[in-house]
């Protein structure tokens, strides 16, 4: 089928969306904007925050609770039968499992952003499928743009539902639409006079889409009179009538997903159910993520931990040449490194929900920079897990155990985590995505100096104001603390990599200003040089949130702080290597040469180095499936977990 809703859109107009879509202005303090712009204020994540002594008490109570049920809960079960099993989903909701972050008001647990996290990590150590389809729920599902942006009657409608187990999905992908939602066909058309909107359409990996009772739904309202128009979000029944779940996909990993395919053919949505105000859908769906995507670091720090202790003990066990493997400098760097990165990813994740619980920070580049990190380092833990484990890393849990060993799953965990540095925003869409926001400040005052189709008045303009701000921003860049030999001498033998922070961070804002003077209303087209500066600024993140949280432990646990600095002091000096590597890679790289190849590859200039090798694939289907309106022809195979929520009239 070809899709007759597919819409033409420029690469000006997608740029526009998501431009009118951000958050306008920085209201509170952001110590990621600040160290982009050279600005190392330490005093916005020191003295360590910390929750109040009575969340802290709540949070452990249910998680004591919830680490005695998830031990009664058989991962092996959910891989093996690739579905989680009813009793599991009924066992969490009994705990309140599905209204973690909901409030008591409301029927929910009503946990912080810290204990929602560590639940998160209790639950996908089990199975990740289980993190992913709490996390669905409850960090992109109903309850958190409804928390954002729902009014008071949409909260008691359908927040005690959530809080009960009415699990959620997020409906934004489509087949023909991922990272570009200018391109958006799913239509939410007014009718009755504006009494209710009817929704076309088809969504594409709509996690808990297959077993979902309420949708979180993206769809494009047309512009006419009385209604502003624009991508609006709506909260939908999944059993409303025109819905149908015409697939439940299968992946790589996370085997117990139920994440599917959903077409809506005239569905009634009743006006009430719309989120915000038309046209408000991007936004609420990217101020959501600013806290939902701390979900995904939560599952990385999981399998960061589970890999060190299986790293450690296989590593003291298993001997080779009269020695564990682990006392061999091969395997020991790579335990050094696991260590050293496990603990990091936890200091992240805890600095990152302590600042989203403590709401005196703007955290949209922190919980990006976050989500992006973690998923990229924590691949590489489980990777090292794998090598050190060697045959047995690649040997399925089923088949060890089949011949009497330890039944490991690591292979699993591997092709699990693999989606991380997909999910909720691609890597190479953070980084652009950070970068945009890290350079705001540049773009507020000197944004029409870049932008090639701005009249000369406005360019004039714009030269005037950028020039009063560069009068007094540049020179902060030479000099700072950084070069004093004794600052931050409170951190002891971590001091060192203050300063080197503070310094990296004056020399990353230069280097920004260097590449917009270089290629100025291009730069935005130099994707790896922004990469670079954003992976610099996350690595400097991570030491920050490192070292502030090693000198807390200190001060907490005099013996827990010895060993925390140990921890840090090793991250730091890998995060260094990684740090001047990247810096280099700046201005010494292979990106314009990477480009000509790409293009010729594109052009068919290397086919002659395909042959040899049979594609089997040619002939299944098309790249990118098709799609028209209109009733389903599919069986519907929603399969809801728990018996509806939905109170009967």
């Amino acid at each position: 089928m070809v899709t007759t809703q597919k819409l033409d859109v420029t690469e000006e107009q997608s740029r526009a969306l998501v431009e009118e879509s951000r958050a306008e202005g920085w209201d509170k303090p952001s110590f990621c904007k600040e160290l982009f712009l050279g600005r190392f204020q330490l005093d916005l994540v020191y003295p360590y925050p910390k929750s109040a002594p009575e969340d802290s008490a709540k949070g452990d109570r249910f998680l004591g609770k919830l680490a005695a049920y998830c031990a009664t809960v058989d991962g092996s079960v959910i891989e093996r039968e690739e579905r989680i099993p009813d009793e599991y989903v009924k066992g969490f909701a009994e705990l309140g499992c599905f209204g973690l972050k909901i409030s008591e008001d409301y029927g929910g647990v009503g946990l912080t952003q810290v204990a929602y996290n560590r639940a998160l990590m209790l639950i996908g150590s089990v199975h990740p499928s289980l993190g992913a389809l709490m996390s669905a729920h409850q960090s992109i599902g109903v309850p958190e743009p409804l928390k954002l942006a729902g009014t008071p009657e949409q909260k008691a409608r359908f927040l005690p539902r959530c809080a009960k187990g009415a699990i959620s999905a997020f409906l934004l992908t489509e087949p023909d639409v991922g990272s570009d939602p200018a391109r958006m066909a799913s239509a939410a058309v007014p009718i009755e006079n504006g009494e209710a909107y009817e929704l076309d359409g088809v969504k594409l990996w709509t996690t808990n889409g297959v077993v979902a009772e309420l949708l979180v739904v993206m769809a494009r309202v047309p512009k006419s009179e009385g209604h502003r128009g624009g991508i609006s979000a709506f909260v939908v029944e999944a059993a409303a009538p025109g819905i149908t779940v015409e697939r439940r996909n299968r992946f790589m990993g996370l085997r117990g997903i139920e994440n599917g395919v959903t077409r809506m053919h005239q569905v009634r949505v009743p006006k009430e159910n719309l989120i915000g105000s038309e046209g408000d859908g991007l936004k609420i769906a990217l101020t959501t993520l600013n806290a939902g995507r701390l979900a995904i670091p939560a599952m990385c720090s999981a399998a960061s931990k589970w890999s060190q202790k299986i790293a450690r003990e296989w590593s003291a066990e298993r001997v080779q040449w009269g020695r564990p493997v682990g006392e061999h400098a091969a395997v020991a760097s790579k335990l050094s490194f696991i260590a050293a990165t496990n603990y990091a990813l936890e200091a992240v994740l805890d600095l990152s929900g302590q600042m989203a619980d403590e709401g005196r920070n703007d955290i949209r580049i922190e919980a990006a920079l976050a989500k992006l990190w973690a998923s990229e380092m924590s691949w590489l833990v489980v990777d090292e897990l794998v090598q050190i484990r060697g045959g047995r890393g690649y040997e399925t849990a089923d088949s060890l155990k089949a011949r009497g060993e330890r039944a490991v799953p690591a292979e699993q965990m591997l092709r699990d985590m693999r989606i991380n540095r997909i999910f909720e925003g691609s890597s190479e869409i953070m980084r652009l995505l950070v970068a945009r926001e890290a350079s705001d400040a540049h773009v507020v005052v000197a944004g029409d100096l870049l932008n090639s189709e701005a009249a000369l008045r406005a360019k004039a303009k714009s030269a005037v104001k950028a020039g009063g701000f560069y009068a007094k921003w540049m020179p902060q860049l030479v000099a700072g603390k950084g070069q004093l030999p004794r600052s931050y001498s409170e951190f002891g033998s971590l001091a060192t990599h203050l300063r080197f922070i503070e310094r990296s961070s004056r020399k990353l804002a230069r280097s920004m200003l260097y590449g917009m003077a270089r290629w100025q209303a291009k730069l935005e087209y130099r994707q790896g040089f922004l990469g670079r500066i954003v992976d610099i600024g996350a690595e400097l993140f991570a030491m920050s949130a490192v070292i502030v949280r090693a000198e807390s432990q200190r001060t907490d646990d005099a013996a827990q702080g010895e060993a925390a600095y140990q921890l840090a002091e090793a991250f730091c000096e890998q995060a260094t290597l990684r740090v001047e590597t990247l810096f280099a890679a700046l201005w010494r790289n292979t990106d314009d040469t990477d480009g000509r190849i790409a293009a010729g590859l594109l052009d068919g200039k290397y086919t002659w180095m395909e042959e040899g090798v049979l594609d089997q694939s040619e002939g299944t289907g098309p790249w990118i499936s098709g799609w028209q309106p209109g009733a389903s022809t599919e069986e519907n195979v929603s399969k809801p977990f728990l018996p509806s929520t939905k109170p009967v009239i």
